[in-house]
């Protein structure tokens, strides 16, 4: 899905009904994330109004359960 394929969506949904998103990356992130400082800003700008947004830290869930069994991740990118 491209940037503007999600802005478009975004865009028709905020003001007519709840939306969850997730990701791991940061809000300063997703510029670089989707090639363009300005759409990511407008895709955020309509995210964040009117909503209430957590910020969760921690070790993932699912590669402490691997741990937990023994399973060594492959590798991890971006560390």
């Amino acid at each position: 899905m491209s940037a503007h394929t999600l802005f478009q969506i975004i865009s028709r949904r905020y003001e007519y009904g709840a939306m969850i998103i997730t990701s791991n990356k940061s809000y300063v992130e997703w510029g670089e994330i989707f090639g363009d400082e300005i759409l990511a800003t407008a895709i955020l700008d309509r995210l964040i109004y009117h909503s209430t947004t957590f910020n969760i830290k921690g070790e993932s869930y699912r590669l402490k359960e691997k741990k937990k069994a023994g399973i060594q991740p492959a590798s991890i990118r971006g560390n």
